[in-house]
């Protein structure tokens, strides 16, 4: 079995020089993401020794980072999230429509929310139907 390649390699080996390229202009929290990828699933974290107990196979399993942005901690997550939204749709072809409201108009709505929200919900749906 081959090992693949993940963003944290990617990280440690070019991270340093792109880090050091980039000096002053990288903002705190994505040099903490950063090391965070880096470091996950490493002896950096540190581990333990997970054991089989009927062959007496064991091995040592790094923690991991549990950065919200690192997809060896979140690719089952979102692969998940991702699963049960799909789930949800039915079988047909869908269509993203936005509809927005003029500047001059947005202002008055932060007053009269509910009337010139349905009127838009209103318009909206007229203008569904007809197309």
């Amino acid at each position: 079995m081959s090992a693949s390649l993940a963003l944290g390699d990617i990280f440690r080996a070019a991270g340093p020089a792109w880090r050091s390229a980039h000096a002053g202009r990288l903002p705190l929290q994505q040099l903490k993401v950063m090391s965070a990828i880096e470091h996950c699933r490493t002896a950096a974290l540190g581990g333990h020794v997970a054991a089989c107990g009927d062959c007496g196979h064991w091995r040592i399993a790094y923690n991991s980072c549990r950065n919200r942005h690192c997809p060896r901690c979140q690719g089952n997550a979102a692969r998940t999230w991702l699963a049960e939204r799909e789930a949800d749709l039915l079988p047909v072809g869908y269509f993203h429509v936005v509809f927005t409201l003029p500047a001059r108009i947005a202002d008055i709505a932060l007053q009269n929310k509910a009337v010139l929200y349905a009127l838009l919900f209103q318009a909206a749906s007229e203008t569904m139907m007809t197309i």
